[in-house]
């Protein structure tokens, strides 16, 4: 018996496209900026996914180009849209 149900982000790759797609979804603010929290949300709250699943995701997408993620943690540069299809 199954007690739980599988998690759709625990793999990080699906996890990082999701992020890239709520990230291409999101009006950028300056110079391409988008505050993690319109993307941080929409994936924990919404789509019922773990602070883990987020970390591992944005680490994920930034490993392969396709977000920049600045060093303060508030914004994200969405790279290219591209790679992650």
């Amino acid at each position: 018996m199954k007690l739980m149900s599988e998690r759709p982000f625990a793999n990080p790759e699906a996890a990082a496209r999701k992020l890239v797609e709520l990230a291409s979804g999101t009006e950028p603010v300056q110079d391409g900026r988008i505050h993690i929290e319109k993307i941080n949300a929409p994936f924990l709250y919404t789509l019922k996914a773990s602070g883990a699943e987020f970390g591992v995701g944005i680490k994920h997408a930034v490993e392969r180009g396709w977000l920049e993620l600045h060093e303060s943690g508030t914004y994200v540069r969405l790279l290219t849209m591209e790679a992650a299809n």
